[in-house]
């Protein structure tokens, strides 16, 4: 059953911009890890963003100082807002939340972003 939903996704060239979307039920969105995670085509998926209930973020090497993690708290939605768009960041993108000391459990259904060189 999903329960998070992602939107946003689509084509842009390379350089360009794209805000990625994830809208939560408020038990899921109050969880302790809110993630965006990616999977190309024939790779593993990986963990570009996270936030955290704290309100600490990390980031995924590849993307740092490119892609910014956001939430809002009064719309139960988190963000991910990237910019200077690669066409290696092409791939289909996950919003996922975990609690406390579990592994992320809950998944959206996955958007596509395409980035053309």
């Amino acid at each position: 059953q999903v329960q998070l939903v992602e939107s946003g996704g689509g084509l842009v060239q390379a350089g360009g911009s794209l805000r990625l979307s994830c809208a939560a039920p408020k038990r899921i969105f109050s969880m302790n890890s809110l993630g965006w995670f990616r999977q190309a085509p024939g790779k593993q998926r990986e963990l570009v963003a996270a936030i955290y209930y704290s309100g600490m973020t990390n980031y995924a090497d590849s993307v740092k100082g490119r892609f910014t993690i956001s939430r809002d708290n009064a719309k139960n939605t988190v963000y991910l807002q990237m910019n200077s768009l690669k066409p290696e960041d092409t791939a289909v993108y996950y919003c996922a939340a975990a609690e406390l000391g579990r592994p992320y459990e809950y998944w959206g259904q996955g958007t596509q972003v395409t980035v053309s060189s």
